[in-house]
């Protein structure tokens, strides 16, 4: 019998070296050949997602973290984002963002890479609840953000406090940096009571909501008046980002019908667009949902394209031009109208649709200061871009396996 001289320390060393490479992970042979197809007249950068049930050939056991995504024609890795939207623990999506020439295709790999980590960025598409500011639920990505007003703010207006929403309108905070605002705004706005409202250089909130819509709030729209709905009352982030970021928003019971109202809002990464998913329900049937963009002190110019369905206001705001605009399924608008009110807060762009037990549609907006736009010509082809990409997602297709 031969004998191990080696020391103890020795031999544990070696035992540790196993576990670092004998034992790792090994980087697996199998990949998918993934096609993303654009049938549009100009190029698209937009986030795409694969179902988790097309990747089970890849994954085959691996931890879904070393699943890894790169562009057929470059080499380094995307940066990917695994969603599970039910929230049931199992993901749903496999995200990542895809570039696509204008009436194009580009071609992906999937593979399984343990050894290289993914790449990450401060641009992201980001949300969260905002307890320090009365319960903001604020939501942005590297060009646009959003608030809304929950049920501590509604209280505080309810009893008069001071700088208190008492809303269901959709704030705009207008961006011009494409890096992540939420978190250091509002932990200036702690010791800088209202550091938001004055542009330090990365843009800042001089919209103005009130008891409005904002840009994409909604209501029902009977005898001249918009029933609308308070503060939501509950929120839930079904996922903070990198790439989208998707939260819900539940309602009171309001209005003389009883509407039970919960928001799905979902914002991409490169979209200026939020998309809104809205489950609705009453107690008695409903006239119509309406969903509205604030004309402040009518001031502005309104254009409504029932045909490609956006529509779009362009004011200006403290000397620089902002366009707002809806864009929604056309066969779904029964009217649209500018309504113009001496009542502060009640003159809206008013897009009035069916009842229905699902309204989905986009809002958005661009700021001139962003250098998103120089013109309201410029407004419109996003508005117009936005309706095009609505009706013909890009559509991914495996192609082959090896």
């Amino acid at each position: 019998m031969k004998t191990d001289h080696r020391s103890p320390v020795h031999l544990a060393f070696l035992g540790l070296l196993c576990l670092a490479t004998a034992c790792a992970p090994a980087e697996k042979d199998q990949t998918l050949l993934i096609e993303v197809k654009n049938d549009l007249g100009f190029a698209r950068n937009e986030v795409v997602g694969l179902d988790v049930q097309d990747l089970k050939t890849v994954l085959n056991g691996t931890s879904e973290g070393h699943i890894r995504i790169k562009r057929n024609d470059d080499q380094g890795y995307l940066r990917t984002q695994w969603i599970d939207y039910d929230q049931d623990g199992t993901n749903d999506e496999l995200l990542f963002q895809a570039e696509v020439a204008a009436n194009g295709s580009s071609e992906y790999t999937i593979l399984i890479d343990s050894t290289k980590a993914a790449p990450e960025s401060d641009v992201v598409a980001y949300s969260r609840l905002v307890p320090e500011r009365t319960d903001d639920y604020t939501w942005e990505n590297d060009k646009v953000a959003f608030r809304t007003y929950g049920p501590t703010g509604e209280r505080e207006a309810l009893a008069g406090v001071p700088g208190s929403t008492l809303s269901s309108g959709i704030d705009l905070w207008l961006k011009r940096t494409d890096k992540s605002i939420i978190n250091k705004w509002y932990k200036a706005h702690e010791t800088q009571p209202g550091y938001y409202h004055t542009d330090h250089g990365e843009g800042y909130d001089p919209y103005h909501v009130g008891a409005s819509r904002g840009t994409g709030g909604i209501g029902i729209w009977e005898n001249d008046s918009l029933l609308v709905s308070n503060n939501f009352t509950a929120s839930r982030t079904l996922a903070a980002g990198p790439l989208r970021t998707v939260f819900e928003l539940d309602y009171a019971p309001w209005s003389e019908y009883g509407v039970r109202e919960t928001k799905r809002i979902t914002l991409d990464l490169g979209s200026n667009f939020s998309k809104f998913d809205i489950s609705l329900s009453s107690d008695r049937q409903v006239p119509n949902y309406t969903v509205g963009i604030t004309l402040h002190n009518n001031e502005g110019e309104v254009a409504i394209n029932k045909e490609e369905g956006w529509f779009r206001h362009w004011e200006t705001i403290d000397g620089a031009k902002v366009g707002e605009g809806v864009v929604i399924d056309p066969k779904t608008v029964t009217d649209a109208i500018a309504y113009k009110s001496e009542v502060p807060d009640q003159s809206n762009l008013l897009i009035v649709t069916e009842p229905q037990g699902t309204l989905s549609y986009y809002a958005g907006f661009a700021w001139e200061k962003s250098g998103q736009v120089a013109s309201v010509e410029d407004w419109e082809t996003l508005l117009s871009q936005q309706a095009q990409i609505m009706s013909s997602p890009l559509s991914v297709t495996i192609k082959a396996s090896k």
